[in-house]
């Protein structure tokens, strides 16, 4: 039983970048909340397919940082009530040293993805007034951090745009929101020194790395009934790291 409270019960629901780590929890959280799930991503095929078996889903591959594939992907997803956008990636280094090439794509998949899959939903949504889009934005879009000025300006954008988004479909039902994950325990966070996590452990007031679920429960919270007169908002799901 998927319960009452933040209920999807006939739902439908696109995550991207869902094949692993955050996006996967997200996924497999809408489904036990009810929603049927289309599980979007670029790699990790086996992951994907794997998972949308198992939430009873299903899986599309597509590369959102490319206009018409992820046009695609929103229509092959079919009529949409949820969109999360969770697909990013970094390209780590100082501004000295960064390749123009690692700026775009970042840039390209972090904030080009949410734009092209956004706009690709938006008329669907419009149209049946209602619908809930769900952005995953970072605590270093807000509070930046060294040697990620590419992924700082990609996150800090989608803040933007998405407050601005709400704005825009405000008086046809349908909502829009960001999520900042402060430091959670995935693939990524685990390559990082001993000594780095410590310190985020340190800043932390919780004193603990977030877990992929601790995101997804908020996202699911988001795209719920119970969340109709949030909109435009950026919810922190950090530890209290950015206080």
């Amino acid at each position: 039983m998927s319960g009452s409270f933040c209920s999807l019960e006939g739902k439908v629901a696109l995550v991207t970048g869902a094949s692993r780590g955050i996006g996967r929890a997200i996924a497999a959280e809408l489904a036990r909340g009810g929603a049927s799930v289309v599980v979007g991503y670029r790699t990790g095929a086996d992951e994907a397919e794997a998972l949308a078996a198992e939430i009873g889903g299903r899986a599309l591959q597509a590369d959102v940082a490319d206009p018409e594939q992820a046009a695609r992907l929103v229509e092959e997803a079919g009529d949409l009530d949820i969109l999360v956008n969770n697909a990013g990636l970094t390209r780590d280094g100082l501004i000295l040293r960064m390749p123009d090439e690692d700026w775009r794509t970042v840039i390209d998949t972090n904030l080009g993805g949410v734009f092209y899959t956004c706009r690709a939903a938006a008329r669907g949504m419009m149209k049946k007034r209602g619908g809930s889009i769900v952005n995953l934005t970072s605590v270093v879009g807000i509070h930046g951090n060294p040697g990620q000025t590419n992924y700082a300006a990609s996150k800090a954008g989608i803040i933007g745009f998405t407050k601005s988004l709400a704005r825009e479909l405000a008086s046809r039902g349908v909502r829009a929101n960001a999520i900042a994950p402060g430091y959670i325990q995935t693939a990524l966070t685990d390559v990082l020194p001993e000594e780095v996590q410590q310190a985020i452990l340190g800043s932390t007031p919780l004193g603990r790395l977030g877990t992929p679920e601790d995101v997804a429960g908020a996202v699911r919270f988001l795209c719920s009934d119970e969340a109709s007169f949030v909109t435009g908002e950026v919810l922190l799901v950090d530890g209290g790291l950015g206080m």
